[in-house]
């Protein structure tokens, strides 16, 4: 049976990644990736000799940040009379703070991004039944380890409030999420897809720490979020917080949690 896969944020580091990954899976009928922009985004790689990338059907003026983000996917799937398998929800922005530098804006943009705008798409392709029941639809919202507050230890330091506080918002839209959904038999999980090699992280000064962090590409890390959504996570596990990669990019797992830390690795909140 094949498989149809939404991606909301697919224009660049690890939502382009899952769009490419998936579009070359056999098991994968079509992928539909959203874009902020009126046109697909000129830079996403042309069709490969086997055509994977035309098995990506880009949506757009999908905005996350914006109360009608519901509508406007809702509008461009359902003329398809497709249901999705599997909903991502990768669109992320991190604007970087400090004590003596807290930024209103980019923490109003960045709580709107992670734990406002995910509950009304969500919502809307429910009820619209554009995705699957059953037991068989999943929603993966694309968290950090940065939002569990177990996890925060002196050693890392405080500072990005707008950043780690919105993700740990976005847990919690996450676990709601998944009582609301588990009597209709879907999925949803709370992801930290890994340390990466990101044009985000490196607009923060985080590119420093990409050797000593064990920073991955957009791509390894993809490869390994969808190992783990389609072997590893199903309704059993609704409502919980994973890190698919393990413990060794997270520099306060040890410390916090002790040695010896499986993979994957559950997350506390």
């Amino acid at each position: 049976m094949t498989k149809n896969i939404l991606i909301i944020g697919a224009t660049r580091g690890l939502g382009a990644s899952l769009a490419t990954h998936y579009a070359s899976l056999p098991s994968t009928s079509l992928v539909y990736a959203t874009t902020r922009s009126s046109n697909p985004p000129p830079s996403f790689p042309a069709p490969s000799k086997n055509d994977a990338h035309k098995k990506i059907r880009w949506l757009l003026n999908v905005d996350i940040s914006q109360p009608d983000i519901g509508s406007i996917l809702t509008t461009q799937i359902r003329p398809d009379n497709a249901t999705l398998d599997v909903v991502v929800v990768s669109a992320g922005y991190f604007g970087f703070e400090s004590f003596d530098a807290p930024d209103w804006e980019k923490q109003v943009t960045m709580y709107t991004t992670s734990a406002i705008g995910p509950v009304f798409a969500v919502q809307a392709l429910v009820k619209s039944s554009l995705v699957k029941e059953g037991g068989n639809g999943k929603v993966i919202l694309i968290s950090s380890e940065s939002g569990s507050i177990t996890l925060r230890h002196q050693s890392e330091g405080g500072g990005n409030y707008g950043h780690h506080a919105s993700k740990a918002a976005l847990n919690m839209v996450g676990k709601l999420l998944s009582l609301d959904l588990k009597d209709k038999g879907i999925a949803v999980g709370l992801v930290h897809p890994g340390f990466m090699r990101t044009e985000m992280t490196r607009s923060v000064g985080f590119d420093k720490y990409w050797d000593q962090g064990g920073a991955v590409t957009p791509e390894e890390s993809a490869k390994s979020l969808v190992d783990f959504v389609e072997n590893d996570f199903d309704l059993s596990k609704t409502g919980t917080y994973w890190a698919p990669r393990g413990p060794g990019d997270i520099g306060t797992a040890e410390p916090v949690l002790g040695k010896n830390l499986s993979t994957p690795l559950e997350l506390p909140w």
